[in-house]
């Protein structure tokens, strides 16, 4: 093998790797899987995909090695094939960021719409949680909090909000954090939470910018309340 085809073989395999990210739905549900596995079910809706074009956007994940896949009984559990495939997608979409003015007007149009472009940052957060000032809630589904969650943070699934809301203290700010900041469900529960006369603002970043900041995390089943629910170093 001499010199010209050693490289053009080896950027050939790069090529792959682009090629398997070449396609706003799989992008997706890389970002969806950055919080924890998920069944090509759940993904599926988390997506807005019928079953059939997930499970081929999947595929596509897995040969180019970005995705694993275990099967669980009757289902199909898909993961990550290692952490520095989430570390991979933070970067990507930060550059993306930084280059493409568009995602910075799209976002503000959506959010200014609703009243919603003061999140609440990562500081602001620390701040307020030492002092015992807010509550924070965890909008996603209930597998994903299982995963990983900020520490102390209450599993409310954004689909149960309204139900539990009459269990939520009053007279504290509650932040909404999800899956980060193109995730949609702490703007609905924000919207919600506002609705019923609660103050309330949401986390602009989710467990895997928290954790890439060097924060720690919790995983497991839902704690019990507690009057200061997030206790963070």
């Amino acid at each position: 093998m001499d010199h010209r085809a050693f490289k053009d073989r080896i950027y050939e395999q790069f090529g792959h790797l682009g090629k398997s990210l070449a396609s706003p739905k799989r992008l997706e549900m890389l970002d969806v899987l950055c919080q924890g596995p998920h069944t090509v079910e759940s993904l599926a809706r988390a997506s807005g995909q019928t079953l059939a074009n997930a499970s081929q956007h999947l595929k596509a994940l897995r040969t180019a090695r970005l995705v694993e896949a275990e099967k669980q009984g009757l289902y199909v559990t898909y993961r990550l094939a290692g952490p520095e495939v989430g570390e991979f997608f933070l970067a990507f979409r930060r550059l993306a960021e930084s280059r493409l003015a568009e995602i910075e007007r799209i976002t503000r149009l959506y959010l200014g719409s609703r009243d919603m472009l003061e999140g609440v940052d990562q500081a602001t957060l620390l701040e307020r949680v030492r002092s015992g000032a807010v509550l924070v809630l965890d909008v996603r589904p209930a597998q994903e909090y299982r995963s990983a969650h900020i520490p102390g943070a209450l599993s409310v699934p954004l689909a149960e909000l309204e139900q539990r809301l009459a269990k939520l203290p009053r007279g504290r700010q509650i932040v909404a954090y999800c899956r980060g900041p193109y995730c949609v469900m702490s703007v609905e529960a924000v919207e919600i939470l506002r609705r019923h006369g609660r103050k309330a603002a949401r986390l602009e970043i989710g467990v895997p910018e928290w954790r890439q900041r060097g924060l720690p995390v919790a995983r497991g089943p839902d704690p019990a309340p507690s009057p200061n629910p997030v206790e963070v170093p």
